[in-house]
């Protein structure tokens, strides 16, 4: 799970617990927001026409990854790339 999703979901508080569990389990790995990753995450906006780079974080994070994702918005993951395995939710 790339690092900006985690700030998007985020809030802290008791509230997170869900979250926060999901978080420790053992196959769960948050991606850094690195430069190599900020750029192709940029880039790919640029070339989507798009501005939301941690969507698009997630679209390089699975890529790299050969997983599917899991999202309430399929459409926005979709325009980054019309090939991405999405799940929705």
């Amino acid at each position: 799970m790339p690092a900006g999703v985690v700030a998007q979901a985020w809030r802290g508080g008791s509230r997170q617990d869900r979250l926060a569990r999901f978080l420790r389990l053992a196959s769960v790995t948050v991606v850094p927001l690195d430069e190599p990753e900020a750029r192709a995450a940029g880039a790919l906006c640029g070339h989507a026409g798009t501005i939301d780079v941690v969507d698009a974080s997630v679209v390089v994070c699975a890529r790299d990854r050969d997983h599917a994702v899991l999202s309430s918005d399929p459409a926005d993951l979709a325009a980054l790339d019309p090939a991405l395995r999405i799940v929705a939710l």
